[in-house]
């Protein structure tokens, strides 16, 4: 199962549009463009680029992998929404993946994950070291790694391992990671609806834009 699946990954978190094709652990098609805006509208194609380059359709996808945060408010809404549209309509699992996740994806552990967000803020996490007979297709979730991202300045980060550094991109990382997670789900012959949730966007702090002073409109039952 792990060498035979094929995942779309992508990512709208920061500024740029990246996405990724995998099958069986090998990279596909890759692509990251930089940009400030303009995710929605680049999406899509790019998504159908990459696999027109892979030489695959829609439907021969098995997951979707998709960033979900933490990062830009708006531009994870984005790429959330889009792997779920997508997971529903071809009928496949989508796996969501945090930053701190990718940025550990095979990289040396124990380790901790450090992703510049603005100014001097990153966004970090700690992960163990993997047990000494992890299967190939490890759950990410399932390895003892502790709550989740948290956000502080650089320079006031707690002591703890040395910072780590995924030898992949990160389009890559969130295809890889996806892949493992179902496999591991149907190596423990579960469901892949029941056992992974679908994707939420994954914010450590409120959006920078104000709330509306108007009252919204009333919705008729």
């Amino acid at each position: 199962m792990p060498d035979s699946l094929r995942v779309l990954g992508f990512d709208t978190s920061a500024a740029h549009c990246a996405a990724a094709v995998v099958c069986g652990g090998r990279v596909l098609a890759q692509r990251i463009e930089p940009m400030a805006r303009g995710q929605a509208e680049r999406l899509f194609p790019l998504l159908a680029e990459l696999l027109a380059q892979a030489g695959l359709g829609w439907s021969d996808l098995d997951a979707i992998g998709v960033g979900e945060g933490p990062g830009n408010f708006t531009g994870i809404r984005i790429s959330v929404a889009a792997a779920r549209g997508l997971a529903l309509s071809l009928g496949i699992p989508a796996v969501g993946v945090t930053v701190t996740e990718a940025a550990a994806c095979d990289a040396p552990r124990p380790c901790r994950a450090i992703v510049a967000l603005r100014g001097d803020e990153v966004v970090w996490q700690d992960f163990p070291a993997l047990p000494a007979k992890a299967p190939a297709a490890l759950d990410p979730r399932q390895d003892g790694t502790p709550a989740g991202p948290a956000l502080a300045r650089r320079e006031a980060l707690p002591p703890g391992p040395a910072p780590c550094c995924s030898p992949h991109p990160l389009p890559v990382a969130i295809a890889l990671l996806a892949a493992r997670r179902v496999a591991a789900v149907a190596e423990r012959g579960a469901s892949a609806d029941a056992e992974i949730a679908r994707p939420a966007p994954l914010y450590l702090r409120p959006a920078d834009a104000a709330p509306p002073r108007d009252p919204p409109p009333v919705i008729l039952p």
